[in-house]
């Protein structure tokens, strides 16, 4: 927030334990000069000496795709958005015409 001064408050969407499990993600040697990691260990009982990680790209890109959505979905303002996909439609039919005078839609 500080950096981009845009934002008012920020949700972070995080990997859980529950989803780690369910997904069956494989563990990953973690970044052992990370100094939030002994903390970590501590309150979930891993070992502080060998720090691990799991990764959100492990995911199938699906399902990955449903969670984010799924995480946003109640920001969306579905009125603007329609109002949005409605111009970009416009957009593409005028550039779509404009082409065409050159002999055909697809640019060439």
């Amino acid at each position: 927030m500080a950096r981009t001064n845009c934002w008012s408050t920020v949700e972070r969407v995080l990997l859980t334990r529950e989803q780690v499990l369910t997904y069956e993600l494989p563990a990953v040697e973690g970044k052992r000069d990370d100094p939030r990691w002994p903390t970590f260990a501590r309150r979930y009982g891993f070992d502080a000496c060998r720090p691990v990680q799991w990764e959100v790209e492990a995911l199938e890109p699906a399902e990955l795709q449903r969670l984010v959505l799924e995480a946003v979905e109640r920001y969306i303002d579905r009125a603007q958005l329609t109002r949005q996909l409605a111009e970009e439609r416009r957009q593409r039919r005028r550039l779509a015409e404009f082409l065409g005078r050159f002999g055909g839609s697809d640019g060439a």
